[in-house]
């Protein structure tokens, strides 16, 4: 799972065109600790990864793995409800509010 997030994580960089210097240097960190992180090199601690995720303009969220392949089936369908036909949107929620 951790290499899941640490690709993602490089994968967002690069969606980015940020290089690892520059990462580094809006999170806080070495070019190096970035390298070895993407390169798992090292065991990287969790304030790290949430550094870098910060930069990236994500968030890390635990999920408990009984619920995990039903939050990713969510992701993929564009946030439809199960069973919801397509095209169909889902409800407002309050996040959406919060830019009013």
């Amino acid at each position: 799972m951790q290499h899941d997030l640490i690709s993602s994580l490089a994968d967002a960089r690069k969606a980015r065109r940020m290089t690892q210097a520059d990462l580094a240097a809006q999170a806080g960190l070495s070019r190096m600790a970035v390298q070895r992180t993407e390169t798992g090199d090292v065991d990287p601690r969790f304030s790290t990864l949430a550094e870098m995720a910060r930069v990236l303009g994500m968030e890390l969220i635990a999920v408990p793995s009984a619920l995990r392949p039903a939050l990713q089936a969510f992701i993929q369908s564009g946030g439809r409800f199960l069973a919801q036909p397509p095209g169909a949107d889902a409800p407002p929620s309050v996040v959406d509010s919060l830019g009013r």
